[in-house]
């Protein structure tokens, strides 16, 4: 059983909200302020967050920030429509879909369960469980990255972009593949792209101008292959 966490302020859509989830067999809990769900996010283990971007206390796209910072967890934000904008450029900060108010509770429904196919990925067969590229294993099912013997701190779409790339070893992947097959988006910056490939460069100990795993081809795309 997925557990949700739904973080709103007003309180008939949240029991509305909790209600539909628990009719669609999830586990929730609720907050009613930003703080609340720091602090849940951060004690407890959710399998998703459905985030308001109009909280009382602090602004749901500060909130946002703040829980990239030490976690993961999947995130749909719900917004008005006049803060669309603002839930679209979510999407690059962090956020893994948006549903706009009013809405239909069967859509956000809908669209969770998508995020957590999204975020469970594909199965992975036991022959490509465990990727292997120079001194770099990847372990999908236990989503485990090793460089040289010492385990890589990778958050989720870090490592979700190592995998693909160790997957293919030596294949030039284009941005915009990697952003519908890693982010699962259609559109989208190429700069959210390039500012996780900076993320992981420094986190495999290398950088731009000397890379040693990830190799950029100006204006063709990225690709991963172990040092000579």
């Amino acid at each position: 059983m997925a557990s949700v966490l739904v973080v709103e302020d007003d309180t008939f859509l949240r029991s509305t909200v909790i209600r539909h989830l628990a009719d669609a067999s999830y586990s929730v809990r609720s907050a009613g302020t930003a703080l609340e769900a720091l602090r849940e996010v951060g004690r407890g283990r959710f399998d998703a967050v459905v985030l308001d971007l109009g909280l009382p206390d602090l602004d749901g796209a500060e909130a946002l920030r703040m829980m990239r910072g030490f976690s993961d967890v999947p995130v749909v934000v719900t917004a008005t429509g006049r803060e669309e904008p603002r839930a679209v450029r979510l999407l690059h900060a962090g956020a893994d879909d948006y549903v706009v108010k009013p809405y239909a509770v069967e859509l956000l429904v809908a669209r969770l369960a998508a995020v957590l196919r999204r975020a469970r990925g594909r199965a992975v067969p036991a022959a490509e469980a465990v990727l292997r590229v120079g001194g770099l294993t990847i372990d999908a099912r236990r989503r485990l990255a090793v460089l040289d013997g010492v385990a890589l701190a990778l958050s989720r779409r870090e490592f979700d972009l190592l995998s693909f790339l160790a997957a293919r070893p030596g294949v030039v992947v284009a941005r915009r593949e990697l952003l519908a097959e890693v982010w699962r988006q259609s559109y989208g910056d190429d700069r959210t792209v390039d500012v996780h490939l900076s993320w992981l460069r420094r986190k495999l100990g290398e950088s731009a101008a000397r890379p040693r795993y990830l190799h950029t081809l100006r204006g063709v795309g990225v690709k991963l292959e172990p040092p000579p």
